[in-house]
Parts: structure tokens; C-alpha cells; sequence
């Protein structure tokens, strides 16, 4: 059985929580209490020395730990449904749209909320490493916000999903990084979104979207 150290209330274990359940895989969840800085502790250090979340423990005992290594084992050991693509051309328009949401998106919205939350002080960035916050980069993290947004409402305009015309990743990783964004008080806008928001919409039809 596949073991998923999780962590309910954060972003990142979210995504690899909606692949599996997509993919329809079944496995043993154990939560990691990030509030009260289980991920740096000695026993959670042995199995993921990187102390974050999500890490995926497989049934030979490999433990991958981010969700790069994650979804790409889980795509080769479990194929079906494939939710990196199929063809060569659907592959690398998923991919490279799965790595923009996750560039200007994810990684802006933790920019904004880790230099700006007095809960990180200290914890500007993940991981074994402590790094103080920028005041600015919160600033310049809210700006990219809202050019993401813009920029995945564009993206839809006309298309059902984010990539390859079909769900997939991409998919995911948008959902998780709209849905974050709130923690920094931002939001897709009603009339200046609304591509945005109905492909939120549906998404929201999908089960695994309420995990």
C-alpha cells in the first residue's frame, strides 16, 4: 500500500491528494502537522530529509518527496487515466502549462503569504533551511498574482481545460493555485474573469476537487 504524508491545510499535499483520487489509487494517509513544525522534527527528517509535504512512500519503500517525482511515478506505475497526456504533442502542452501555473501561480501566491505572515517569520521559503521574509517580494507576489489570474483567463477563453484538451495535471495544479490564492486575499474577479471562472466551476463537478 502507498503511504501519502499529508498535510490537510496546505497546498502543496493537496495536489498529489487530487491525482491519486483522479487516478482512483488507493493508499494509507499519515498528516503532518506543519503548524506545529512536525516536518523539521527528527522522525519526520528521516523519511523526507527535505521536511516537506507531500512525500510518497511506495510499496518497496521508495519515498518520493515533491510532487514533481510524485506524479511523474504515479503516471508511469498507474497510466490510467493518463493525466499527463498521450501524444507527443498533448505531453509537452500539458507540461509546460502545468509548469507555468506552478511558476506564476503557486510559487507567487507562497512568495506573497511567506514574506508577509508573521506565522513564517523565520520560514521565508520551505524546507530544512530557515530564511528570513523580504517585505518586498510580498508586494511583488501579489502583483504576479493578479497578472495569473489574467493570464489563465486568457487561456480559457474557449477551451475547457488548461492544456492538451483534456484534464489533466495542469488542471490540478490551477484549481490548487486559484484556491490558495485566498490565504493572500486574492481572488478571481467576476467580470474581469469570467473564462476563469467557469472553467472553476466545472472543475468543481469533479469529485476529487473537494478533497
Amino acid at each position: 500500500m502507498l503511504t501519502l504524508y499529508d498535510c490537510a491545510t496546505a497546498p502543496s499535499p493537496r495536489r498529489t491528494r487530487i491525482f491519486l483520487a483522479e487516478k482512483g489509487i488507493a493508499h494509507d494517509t499519515v498528516q503532518v502537522d506543519l503548524r506545529a513544525g512536525e516536518q523539521l522534527g527528527e522522525a519526520y527528517r528521516r523519511i523526507n530529509p527535505q521536511c516537506t509535504v507531500p512525500a510518497l512512500r511506495t510499496e518497496d519503500g521508495l519515498v518520493l518527496a515533491d510532487n514533481a517525482g510524485i506524479a511523474a511515478w504515479l503516471e508511469a506505475r498507474f497510466p490510467e487515466p493518463p493525466l499527463f497526456g498521450s501524444t507527443p504533442e498533448e505531453k509537452a502542452d500539458i507540461a509546460s502549462w502545468n509548469w507555468r501555473v506552478e511558476f506564476e501561480g503557486l510559487m507567487a501566491i507562497a512568495e506573497a503569504l511567506r514574506n508577509s505572515a508573521p506565522a513564517m517569520a523565520g520560514r521565508a521559503l520551505p524546507g530544512s533551511h530557515n530564511y528570513e521574509q523580504i517585505p518586498q517580494l510580498a508586494e511583488r507576489g501579489l502583483a504576479r498574482v493578479g497578472h495569473f489570474f489574467d493570464m489563465l483567463n486568457a487561456r480559457l477563453d474557449g477551451r475547457e481545460f488548461v492544456a492538451g484538451g483534456r484534464f489533466s495535471v495542469a488542471d490540478i495544479t490551477a484549481v490548487v493555485a486559484v484556491d490558495f490564492a485566498r490565504i493572500v486575499k486574492q481572488k478571481p474577479q467576476e467580470e474581469r474573469h469570467t473564462h476563469l471562472l467557469r472553467w472553476r466551476a466545472k472543475m468543481a463537478e469533479r469529485p476529487a476537487m473537494a478533497l
